[in-house]
């Protein structure tokens, strides 16, 4: 605590009897404190000039900056995550050094600056390419039906199990960016920001099945009952507010992402719902007013939903999913393919900024009804480690963290006003996915629960105030003991 010795030596300096300047620091103590925490429980993403921008990026991103071409192209580091910017014309190139044993993901985040312009035929375009062109992977995103500008995310692999036939060696790879459906006389959205995640996937110790398994369950699943316990949605990937489970409950405003993560072990399928509540006032049909996509845990898309809206409540499923199997990655088609690994994956909820023309500006509630079915399996063993460490693996911290809502940034930034932070862990001490340590609590749906309001936003904001508070109590406890020894030994000037 140098400051507070400091603090103290400065009072004497100036010729404070020491007790007044002990009371004199513990007020200023007690009403500093508490503040600076509750700012810091509320963190805001927004750029160099203070604007609010939509998307939390990661806290510990490094910034890269794309090249014109490959000659100048910066290298990127597996298990990290970088921002970038994209420009409406032009590509922007990025490097990776790989070796012949490992498959590589890479995806990109993109997100428009406010009052940005954009048309569903807008969008991203990702590609993963060798030193001679050859283009191993590619990944597009468009905004879709919603015309609405909002975070999309394509991504690109380069990967060397059996069944690829190019791209295996190892050798200099070049990640390769773009802007879609831009036109001479579309009108001008300016530069994106960008977010970067690499992830590095080891080879297995033993080859594993080449064929994907089949014969599982794609039924509708059964629905999800009980009181809605509240969890403020993150505003990015890393900020995403953990949620198992049950069912949960949050608002947010047109024009608004809201992003969940749900932990999937090997063997267990994914299914969810969310339900866009009914409006008090307004009239009219958006056609597409809500919109949810799924992310592996490599960002990679899984599938998507959406639904229009009258003003009364409507709601927009995802088919349940494939079981998670490293196999999976040998079948054709997103939706199986995708489901190739366990660990976190993102559920993430767009309301379009043309509600607000029929309903006004909300704040609309949102029900997110997430089913996990399956007995979880052993997975794959594999050759090395993943970079991030364990983000292929679900542990029982994770589990926790999906019941307890602890995602540390899932908080007041979430939800109707905005940002996220870093969340999740592997509960090891390593960072998973560029994550935040969380806390854990017992497992449970939201079935039950009585609608408590468990949002992670506020209950860390709660506890990190008590926390303030609580310190600040100690040191004017403690100070306290000094002033009544110093009168008991008749040394008080006051």
């Amino acid at each position: 605590m140098g400051w507070r010795t400091g603090a103290v030596r400065g009072a004497r300096a100036y010729g404070r009897p020491p007790a007044r300047a002990a009371v004199t620091l513990c007020a200023t103590a007690l009403a500093l404190t508490t503040p600076a925490l509750l700012v810091h429980a509320a963190p805001v993403s927004a750029t160099a000039d203070g604007t609010r921008t939509p998307y939390a990026f990661a806290r510990d991103a490094r910034t890269v900056v794309g090249a014109d071409g490959t000659t100048d192209a910066q290298r990127l580091d597996p298990g990290r995550t970088y921002r970038s910017t994209l420009p409406a014309a032009g590509k922007r190139y990025y490097r990776l050094e790989l070796d012949s044993s490992a498959d590589a993901y890479v995806s990109a985040t993109a997100v428009p600056g406010a009052g940005a312009q954009v048309s569903s035929s807008d969008g991203l375009k990702l590609s993963v390419q060798d030193a001679d062109g050859t283009i191993c992977s590619t990944g597009t995103a468009h905004f879709g039906p919603t015309q609405s500008p909002h975070p999309i995310t394509a991504s690109a692999s380069r990967e060397t199990g059996p069944g690829t036939y190019g791209c295996r060696g190892a050798g200099v790879y070049y990640v390769v960016i773009e802007r879609r459906g831009v036109t001479p006389t579309a009108p001008s959205s300016g530069d994106w920001d960008l977010e970067l995640d690499y992830v590095f996937e080891p080879a297995l110790r033993q080859p594993g099945a080449t064929t994907p398994p089949g014969g599982w369950n794609s039924a509708p699943p059964e629905a999800v009952f009980g009181d809605a316990t509240r969890r403020a949605g993150g505003a990015g990937f890393v900020g995403a507010s953990a949620v198992g489970q049950g069912v949960w409950q949050d608002a947010f405003r047109p024009g608004q992402t809201l992003f969940y993560k749900v932990p999937v072990d090997w063997g267990q399928q994914l299914s969810a719902t969310a339900e866009l509540g009914s409006s008090t006032g307004g009239d009219g049909y958006v056609g597409t007013a809500v919109a949810m996509s799924l992310y592996n845990p490599v960002r990679a898309h899984v599938d998507d939903a959406d639904a229009g809206y009258s003003g009364a409540q409507t709601s927009a499923a995802l088919d349940p999913s494939a079981p998670v199997d490293y196999a999976n990655r040998h079948a054709v088609g997103d939706r199986t393919g995708a489901m190739r690994f366990a660990g976190w994956y993102y559920l993430v909820v767009h309301l379009a900024a043309s509600v607000t023309d029929r309903f006004g500006d909300g704040p609309f509630g949102l029900t997110l009804r997430v089913r996990v079915s399956g007995t979880p399996k052993s997975g794959p063993v594999y050759a090395g480690t993943s970079a991030p460490r364990d983000v292929f693996t679900v542990t029982a911290a994770d589990r926790e963290e999906a019941a307890a809502g602890a995602s540390e940034g899932a908080g007041p930034g979430g939800g109707a006003t905005g940002s996220g932070g870093p969340g999740g862990s592997t509960g090891s001490g390593e960072p998973k996915g560029g994550a935040a340590a969380g806390s854990g609590g017992p497992v449970r749906s939201g079935a039950g629960d009585g609608g408590k309001d468990e949002s992670s936003g506020t209950m860390r904001l709660v506890a990190m105030g008590g926390i303030g508070t609580g310190s600040a109590l100690v040191l004017w406890l403690a100070l306290w003991t000094v002033v009544a020894r110093w009168r008991a030994r008749g040394r008080w000037a006051g």
